[in-house]
């Protein structure tokens, strides 16, 4: 379709050499029909498809409201958030290429399959151009692959495992969040300088691919700075009750216990861990430490005191003095009465991020708008610089290493930044973990 596109500019340029080509041809010059095309409508619908049920639904609630307010501000109602702070920016508050944004829902249930199906839904039934959420990888995984099936683009909410960006990257999937390759390489150097090179690990890990890519990374930068790894154990998701998993910690000889769990899952085996006495004993001559690799605000609430003095990554975090996370933190604040999240954040900034590309393609139709991100290089959205890298659909940004508040400030104030950590330290090489983006056409 892009090569017909190129056809219609060829032959408008031989027709009226030096002459520019009036601009409705041009924008009529992509496929006029493909999957959901809005054509002449008045408005144009997207799916926000996120965990309402399960161990993740604290998170899919928060990506919920940031999508709603993403909405308003796309439409030009509030305050207009990031689209303030966003630049380079084709934005302008008057919905997408002048259509009214509307919205559909879904509850993935934290289950790949329900989030699959809930997605195909919004696709067949409601009429989606784009599609959003998700806070499980194995989710977003399965979402990817349904947005290649069927030609629509998936702009992929909160997923940190490598393999979404890897082994299973797709044409029509984009991620703004960073993964668990970029945790270990930020945490491991912060570890290493806290608590020395002589420590000994057990990790207690989710039982799917974010876990296991989690563990992977984090066990490869640990042991190459001088840890040794005693256990690995993996956990099943929404297990509630982690006792029987922590209880072999006690007499494994570790000194550092390593909870590569999200949402309900981190703060269930967190404050359990904790309830243990683990952090009250001494190991191989050293204090017993815990490390939560991937940290939210929303769960540092749910497990209050447990994550005092905890190290962990994040992708985002609202007190951040950038301008762009001042203005989202304010909106999202007086709409909502609480800060936003790092999930709420990667949904709100994905969202500003495809309507932007359709205004720069200057069309819906899902290649033109896919070349538009690829390589789109932004700022003003709460992480510094930031590249899309055409290549695998990564985000490439600083990494914040965290630690629970020793001395919370506020009930929101649990976790503080202890280092930014630059994206030099945490890239790598586009081919890292295999996979391809197939093609642009379906």
């Amino acid at each position: 379709m892009a090569h017909d596109r190129r056809r219609v500019l060829r032959t408008l340029g031989a027709a009226g050499a030096g002459l520019a080509a009036p601009s409705f041809f041009v924008r009529n010059a992509w496929a006029a029909e493909f999957r959901n095309n809005p054509g002449n409508a008045k408005s144009v619908k997207l799916g926000f498809n996120v965990p309402q049920s399960g161990p993740y639904a604290d998170e899919g609630n928060d990506e919920l409201k940031a999508f709603k307010l993403a909405a308003q501000h796309l439409n030009g109602e509030g305050d207009g958030g990031m689209i303030k702070t966003f630049k380079p920016s084709s934005l302008k508050g008057h919905g997408i290429l002048g259509k009214k944004v509307e919205y559909v829902t879904g509850d993935t249930q934290t289950k790949a399959d329900a989030a699959r199906a809930s997605a195909k839904r919004m696709i067949e039934r409601d009429g989606v151009i784009m599609f959003s959420g998700g806070s499980s990888s194995a989710v977003a995984v399965a979402a990817q692959s349904l947005a290649q099936e069927m030609g629509v683009l998936f702009m992929v909410g909160l997923s940190h495992s490598n393999d979404t960006t890897m082994k299973d990257r797709r044409r029509y999937g984009f991620r703004h969040f960073f993964n668990a390759y970029m945790s270990g390489q930020a945490l491991a150097p912060i570890l290493v300088q806290e608590y020395g090179r002589d420590r000994h690990a057990y990790h207690l890990t989710a039982d799917y691919t974010w876990g296991w890519t989690q563990e992977e990374s984090l066990i490869k930068a640990t042991e190459a700075l001088g840890w040794k790894t005693v256990k690995a154990v993996r956990t099943p998701l929404g297990a509630g009750d982690f006792s029987q998993y922590i209880t072999p910690v006690l007499n494994s000889g570790a000194d550092v216990l390593i909870v590569n769990h999200y949402g309900k899952d981190m703060v269930n085996s967190l404050r359990q861990a904790v309830q243990f006495g683990l952090r009250d004993k001494m190991v191989n001559g050293k204090r017993f430490e815990i490390v939560v690799p991937l940290y939210s605000r929303l769960m540092a609430q749910g497990a209050g005191d447990a994550v005092k003095g905890i190290l962990g990554t994040a992708n985002w975090h609202w007190t951040l003095e950038d301008e762009g996370t001042k203005v989202f933190t304010k909106s999202f604040g007086q709409a909502y009465g609480e800060p936003p999240s790092q999930a709420a954040q990667t949904c709100y900034v994905q969202t500003l991020l495809y309507a932007n590309a359709v205004e720069r393609a200057g069309t819906f139709y899902p290649p033109e708008v896919i070349k538009a991100l690829e390589g789109f290089k932004f700022d003003g959205l709460g992480n510094g610089p930031t590249e899309y890298r055409a290549g695998d659909h990564q985000c490439f940004k600083d990494v914040l290493v965290m630690r629970g508040a020793e001395h919370p400030k506020g009930r929101f104030g649990l976790l503080e930044i202890v280092k930014i950590v630059p994206r030099a330290q945490v890239e790598y090489p586009v081919t890292m973990g295999g996979g391809s983006l197939g093609p642009y056409t379906v």
